[in-house]
């Protein structure tokens, strides 16, 4: 009896253990990754914010998360500035449903958004990407979504910070704000959209939608939410509205960022 009494006890510590608890398969698993570095204006900030929550609760959006296998996704949103300076401003959600995502942005809501020191999209990659190891859900894909007003410039190699994603299956893609708007001019980038599609984004059907005015915003933040959800891969680029089509030339310089701090603050890179 005692042994059969030994045996009960450890099915139920078997039954109950953290690592036999099933991930919640979705379509896919999202981390929104938003660039809140002091090159941003307190107006900016707010614009994405809302162009972000107005997105999420738009019936395009709603759509697409309906019209996947398992009609769910789960989604995070993180802000982030300088290598060590990324903040979950939402944790990992479950949406399926319209009042799902009403509790999210109600929820993205409720924080205002302030602004951090230097700009550090390798920093956002890597942490980004460790987001999804034991967050409780499997999706069929996993996705960062970019957005930033500039060129890395502290922390790690942002291309090699891509390339440790991709390696992990994790797409990239970008989300390049070049409105000319903010304390950062000095070293935003003309070519910000090549900047990002060369040195930024990575994986299979990873892509870039540049934003030249901020009156652009929410309509390209749903444009890319609904690619990223519906899994959308084999578009030419004409066929996207708001995608611009970028030649790759090669060669482009990845660490233009970090030169251009140093050559401003005489700063090591």
């Amino acid at each position: 009896m005692r042994t059969a009494l030994i045996a009960g006890v450890l099915g139920l510590g078997i039954l109950s253990s953290p690592a036999m608890a099933e991930d919640i398969p979705v379509d896919l698993e999202l981390v929104l990754a938003v660039d809140v570095s002091r090159s941003m204006t307190k107006r900016e900030q707010e614009i994405q914010r809302r162009g972000y929550a107005e997105a999420l609760v738009s019936e395009e959006v709603i759509s697409a998360i309906r019209s996947g296998g398992y009609g769910s996704i789960a989604l995070t949103y993180v802000e982030w500035a300088g290598a060590l300076l990324q903040n979950i401003v939402v944790p990992w959600t479950r949406i399926s449903s319209r009042e799902d995502a009403q509790a999210f942005v109600q929820e993205l809501s409720v924080n205002i958004p302030y602004s951090l020191r230097r700009t550090s999209i390798s920093g956002a990659i890597d942490y980004s990407a460790s987001l999804f190891e034991r967050n409780g859900f499997a999706g069929l894909r996993r996705v960062i979504d970019i957005s930033g007003d500039g060129p890395n410039n502290d922390g790690g190699h942002v291309a090699r910070a891509r390339d440790n994603a991709v390696i992990r299956g994790v797409i990239i893609n970008g989300l390049p704000l070049m409105t000319r708007e903010g304390m950062g001019m000095q070293w935003q980038l003309d070519d910000l959209d090549v900047y990002y599609r060369e040195c930024v984004i990575g994986g299979t059907g990873s892509f870039v939608i540049p934003v030249l005015d901020w009156e652009d915003f929410p309509k390209a933040v749903r444009r890319k939410l609904v690619l990223e959800i519906s899994g959308i891969t084999t578009l030419p680029d004409k066929a996207k509205p708001g995608v611009r089509p970028i030649p790759v030339a090669g060669g482009y310089d990845c660490l233009v960022g970090e030169k251009i701090w140093r050559d401003l603050f005489d700063d090591r890179f």
